[in-house]
């Protein structure tokens, strides 16, 4: 790192409420949104080691109201962790505060800033390596809902307003094909049709929301392997992180997209679309992961549409990625001709495996629900 970068973020690093002398500043991770440092410092008991972030406001506009979301998530997190007889300093995040008491840093230039504790002897991984990490990250979540099962999540924030509104998005979705500013419709007729044909599925389970058979939830949102860190020694999963989209929500959304990116047998990209299907061993051993995890805490309804949820999170996911193909690519990056068609048409093929395993999808979510 240039000198000039480590004095900035020294000085940074000053504001927070930790005592010693900061000997490096480095990137640290592999995260897309946000840029992240691993910062050393020396104390007077030895070396310690924090999680500073430049966080991105383009993405989250509002830094109080997320950090208000984190912050209040986190120390309920560090009280039931406390009961339940675990080590809160290894199984939650810790915001550490600036020295006038806030939870984030400003700078000059209206940058801000946040600091975490770092979980040693941990780690996390952007893919899976065998299926005991698909497990253990399942068993993670479902202790974080499990966790989470009594805040009160009407009170957080929406830091990404209706992101899991899939009526709302299916609207969205019909004025792009509408205006076809692009003039790519042409090229997407059967993707358009398939999504046309789901209509009916768009808003189950907003539905049943209103209508109170499924429970407001903290939900994660990013229910990736990469956020999760692993025991190094045990290979146990410890500790969910990156809360930053933390919002109310459904315990199914959370399930189903970890189904939809981690239990597919072909990447996101894919273009044999012949490639891709349901992993059903992946799928068992995430439902038995998650409802263990959860500890009871999910109600009837939620158990019995955790399948509903994997439909249509990937319906949702490829019905984004269309959209965005629809209009010029103005959101997810691009590294290809087509890429966000051909993203969709991955989603799409998997939802019509998962329409052909239904039977199967429901009876083992029962087999471990009855348990």
């Amino acid at each position: 790192m240039e000198t000039a970068d480590f004095e900035m973020l020294r000085n940074v690093i000053e504001n927070f409420s930790i005592e010693g002398t900061v000997l490096s500043a480095e990137p640290y991770g592999s995260g897309h949104i946000n840029d992240t440092y691993l910062v050393v410092e020396e104390q007077p008991k030895g070396r310690r080691r924090y999680i500073l972030q430049r966080m991105n406001t383009g993405i989250f506009q509002n830094t109080e109201e997320l950090m208000e979301n984190i912050t209040g998530i986190t120390r309920h997190l560090v009280e039931k962790i406390k009961k339940r007889g675990g080590d809160p300093m290894r199984e939650t995040l810790h915001v550490i505060p600036t020295r006038e008491g806030r939870s984030y840093y400003r700078d000059g230039d209206g940058s801000c800033y946040r600091m975490y504790n770092f979980i040693e002897d941990a780690a996390s991984f952007d893919a899976v390596k065998n299926p005991k990490d698909f497990y253990e990250s399942a068993v993670a979540f479902g202790n974080f809902q499990s966790l989470l099962a009594d805040y009160p999540a009407g009170t957080l924030h929406e830091t990404i307003p209706d992101f899991h509104n899939t009526g709302k998005r299916f609207q969205t979705f019909l004025r792009a094909v509408q205006e076809d500013v692009q003039g790519r419709a042409v090229n997407a007729q059967p993707e358009i049709a398939f999504v046309r044909s789901h209509e009916a599925d768009m808003t189950v389970l907003t539905d049943m929301l209103e209508r109170g058979e499924l429970p407001l939830r903290v939900t994660h949102n990013d229910t990736k392997l990469n956020n999760i860190m692993l025991d190094n020694e045990t290979g146990k999963a410890i500790c969910v992180i990156d809360l930053d989209t933390v919002m109310p929500g459904l315990s199914v959304y959370d399930f189903g997209d970890s189904i939809r990116f981690g239990a597919n047998t072909a990447a996101e990209d894919e273009e044999d679309v012949s490639r891709v299907s349901l992993d059903l061993n992946l799928y068992e051993l995430y439902v038995r992961g998650y409802i263990e995890g959860c500890k009871g805490s999910l109600t009837e309804n939620e158990l019995r549409m955790l399948p509903m949820g994997a439909k249509i999170m990937t319906l949702e996911c490829g019905m984004r990625f269309l959209t965005d193909y629809l209009q010029g690519d103005v959101y997810f990056k691009v590294h290809k001709k087509d890429h966000n068609l051909i993203r969709c048409r991955t989603q799409f093929s998997l939802v019509a495996d998962m329409e052909r395993k239904w039977e199967e999808m429901e009876a083992i979510v029962k087999k471990y629900a009855d348990q």
